[in-house]
């Protein structure tokens, strides 16, 4: 008799992080020196370490919503 292997279920990982202004002011900065470099980039959120790579897809989108207002930076790679 075989065995068939099932295919492993994806693992979802979502992570939302709020930071002061300042933080996001650095992080942005970091962010916009790596791009501009094109070098990968780092970033920790919730203790989970986040590695970009300098090909990365970037894409700004903007929401409207019942009159709540949305902009969100878009960092998308494989």
């Amino acid at each position: 008799m075989s065995e068939t292997k099932k295919p492993k279920e994806a693992e979802e990982i979502e992570i939302e992080k709020g930071y002061s202004k300042s933080q996001t002011a650095a992080k942005l900065r970091r962010l916009a020196d790596a791009l501009e470099n094109n070098k990968p980039f780092e970033i920790q959120l919730d203790g989970k370490k986040i590695k970009i790579p300098a090909d990365a897809e970037i894409d700004f989108a903007y929401e409207e919503t019942d009159g709540e207002k949305e902009l969100e930076i878009e960092i998308s790679w494989k």
